[in-house]
């Protein structure tokens, strides 16, 4: 009996065990950038919402070209008159002058069935209306578009700021051991009388600074990974991965193949949804006078009724009609001519606000070149800074260790060689947003 409860409590503990290590798989994601992206198009969920948006639209669309489409009813009814109506007639009429006889109307039971059928044969606001809604679902379209792309720039973004995190820390980290290695041997030489008790104290407080540093960094990275994880549609206890190395992307940058290409207005999304807001307001004008137009509409009802004191033995009289409705607008206290003119001036400022975002993005697309051409420049004068500030960082340490140069000249060449590594990775961050913000541009996100 015991072997078989060992047994049993094994089983349930290799379970257990194979159920954590699942759950720690699944609780992983490792995404080079376009995998990111992609996840973050399918789970993103402000991209979720535009979808649904896209999906309303559609359902509004449907809606307002059924007002306008034939439609057909059927009805049907019931009547037990439980005690029927009464009324007095004269005498007069059944021979019986001077006297009111008192004279029942009507059947026990009364029932009925019928169908109708309506549709607009004209109605100019209604096809106005189907215009506008099929506009709508059109915008609603280049408005998940824009979301999506809004989406793809923020989910690289956060990816190149994560990886240029990483590497930062790297660098302090080997600033670090660089550092404590000197401090150590600054310690040594003050023993030994070789060194000031001020070179220790500025070797410790160089390290200590250094520390809180990177102290800052681990936070500020784990702020863009909890980012990443909200662009990425996922929960924070997700451990995200990122595959892809900073100089395969690098690698992937061609300044002179991005520089040439053209830029196409009629492209752009924003451009795209100006111009469909100033259809927008295109149409409303011609609704707006449309709704001076008469409109007319047909319909047709055939009914069967059924009358008798017995269910099973009724008398049936069928009756149908067939009908026009023509309606005609006369006078409507100025409210028509005020709606006219109120849509003429949304259009005129749709087409300003087109006009305003076609100069925005003309200007945009020089000033987006001329930022990439200077972000690519200034990458490469800070690689070359580092590989300046190193080798001068390496001499002071060898001068320092021989006594030929003090603490101060050595935490001075050591602070230039950190400013270059910040500014070589400030530079590589803001060439990587550039090429981002001009492929957006350029609608090659």
């Amino acid at each position: 009996m015991e072997k078989k409860t060992i047994a049993t409590v094994c089983l349930i503990i290799l379970v257990g065990t194979v159920s954590i290590t699942a759950q720690e798989v699944t609780s992983s994601l490792s995404l080079t950038v376009g995998q990111a992206v992609e996840y973050a198009l399918d789970h993103n969920r402000s991209v979720l919402s535009a979808r649904y948006d896209l999906m309303a639209s559609d359902k509004a669309f449907i809606e307002a070209l059924s007002n306008g489409l034939p439609s057909i009813s059927g009805s049907g009814g019931l009547n037990d008159n439980l005690k029927l109506m009464t009324t007095l007639l004269p005498g007069e009429m059944f021979g019986q002058p001077g006297v009111k006889i008192p004279v029942t109307f009507g059947s026990k039971y009364n029932t009925s069935y019928g169908i109708s059928a309506s549709t607009v044969l004209f109605n100019a606001p209604w096809l106005i209306g189907v215009k506008t809604a099929k506009l709508a679902t059109d915008l609603s379209a280049k408005g998940l578009e824009q979301t999506e792309i809004d989406t793809r720039e923020s989910v690289m973004t956060v990816y190149y700021l994560i990886l240029v995190s990483h590497e930062t820390l790297k660098v302090i980290d080997a600033n670090l051991i660089n550092l404590n290695e000197l401090l150590a041997s600054t310690q040594a030489m003050y023993s030994v009388g070789m060194a000031e008790a001020t070179d220790v104290d500025q070797m410790r407080s160089n390290v200590s600074m250094l520390k809180n540093t990177k102290s800052s960094m681990e936070r500020a990275l784990e702020v863009n990974y909890n980012l990443l994880r909200f662009l990425l549609g996922i929960g924070r206890e997700t451990e995200i991965v990122l595959t892809q190395s900073l100089e395969n992307i690098v690698d992937e940058v061609d300044i002179q193949s991005l520089l040439a290409q053209d830029f196409s207005l009629e492209e752009n999304i924003n451009y795209k949804l100006v111009e469909g807001q100033v259809k927008m307001s295109e149409l409303s004008l011609t609704g707006a006078k449309a709704s001076v137009l008469p409109s007319l509409a047909a319909s047709i009802y055939y009914n069967q009724m059924g009358m008798g004191d017995k269910l099973n033995d009724l008398r049936w009289f069928p009756n149908s009609v067939l009908g026009f409705q023509l309606s005609i607008p006369i006078f409507a206290s100025g409210q028509r001519y005020a709606r006219i003119s109120k849509a003429k001036i949304n259009l005129e400022k749709a087409i300003n606000t087109e006009a305003m975002v076609t100069d925005q993005l003309l200007m945009q697309e020089k000033e987006l070149r001329f930022n990439l051409q200077s972000a690519w420049e200034q990458y490469r004068l800070q690689k070359e800074n580092i590989e300046i500030a190193s080798r001068v960082l390496k001499s002071f340490e060898n001068k320092y260790n021989q006594g030929m140069a003090s603490s101060l000249d050595l935490t001075q060449a050591n602070n230039n060689y950190l400013t270059a590594q910040n500014n070589y990775l400030s530079a590589l961050m803001n060439l990587l947003q550039t090429r981002v913000a001009f492929n957006k541009l350029m609608n090659n996100l």
